[in-house]
């Protein structure tokens, strides 16, 4: 029997030297880097810092907050001083001073923090001729009260008067105003009657008239008194236009009539009427209505 050797491609190689040869079913599988696997560690430990600060600061501020208000605690008994000094400003020509400090007394027995601001205010308000009040804390231990008064412009019927803004208000003294012209008219229609004496009062001062009285009534009408002791029928509307006509009449026909003139109808719708004191010339009469 013969035996036969086959040569396989490749056994001819010598082998590689300084390395084994593998054996077996052993293969290469590649190691993980080192700085890998000490990363993994530390991104967790980074996170769980995160995690932590977010923890803290509010943590921080709690106990901050706490901190604060057990302090101010303890020391309020110490800076909460008895009220010293309160001090009154304010160009006061009508308020009674002594009625003022009245009012205010009451709470000049209170500490620093505790004396009630609010209401002191109001009561200060509640006198009638105070517009408004203002009261501030001044540390360690004094109050300061600024007031503005009412500025009087008109009496508004006989019992009260009108401030500039067209609010009424009643101090006892009305009786010492009669030097200030008197406006009537429905409660509601305090601003507009306000405003209306304003307007024919500015037309009415070159003229050399003032107004003494003003009525809205209650059909709507308006009736104007003057201070020379002309009576001004106005009608309900058109007040401006009206009053600009009968100035340009006053100035042509009537000025030197004045001292005789009772009562001048401007309801009409292109002229006006006048009534006289006493009988004039027929000339006279006829320029007394314009068409």
């Amino acid at each position: 029997m013969t035996a036969t050797l086959r040569h396989q491609p490749g056994s001819n190689r010598a082998p590689v030297r300084g390395k084994p040869a593998q054996r077996g079913a052993s293969r290469l599988v590649a190691k993980e880097p080192i700085s890998l696997r000490l990363s993994l560690p530390k991104a967790r430990l980074t996170g769980m810092g995160s995690w932590l600060k977010r923890l803290t600061w509010p943590l921080l501020l709690l106990a901050l907050g706490y901190g604060t208000y057990e302090l101010s605690l303890r020391a309020l008994p110490y800076a909460d001083q008895p009220i010293a000094r309160i001090s009154v400003e304010g160009d006061l020509s009508y308020v009674n001073q002594q009625a003022v400090q009245e009012r205010i007394a009451p709470y000049a027995s209170a500490s620093f923090f505790s004396v009630d601001l609010l209401s002191l205010r109001r009561e200060l308000e509640l006198m009638p001729w105070i517009a408004s009040a203002q009261v501030r804390r001044i540390w360690p231990d004094q109050l300061v009260v600024r007031l503005e008064e009412q500025l009087p412009i008109a009496r508004w019927g006989d019992e009260a008067l009108l401030n500039n803004q067209g609010e009424a208000f009643a101090p006892q003294e009305v009786s010492n105003y009669q030097h200030l012209p008197q406006l009537y008219g429905p409660r509601r229609a305090q601003q507009q009657v306000m405003q209306q004496y304003q307007v024919l009062s500015q037309m009415l001062r070159p003229m050399g008239f003032s107004v003494a009285r003003l009525e809205l009534r209650e059909r709507g009408s308006w009736f104007l008194s003057t201070g020379q002791g002309i009576e001004l029928l106005l009608g309900r509307d058109h007040l401006v236009e009206k009053m600009r006509r009968f100035t340009a009449i006053y100035d042509k026909a009537l000025k030197e009539q004045q001292a005789n003139i009772a009562r001048i109808d401007l309801r009409y719708a292109n002229g006006l009427a006048v009534a006289w004191r006493e009988p004039v010339a027929p000339a006279a009469a006829e320029t007394a209505v314009v068409q």
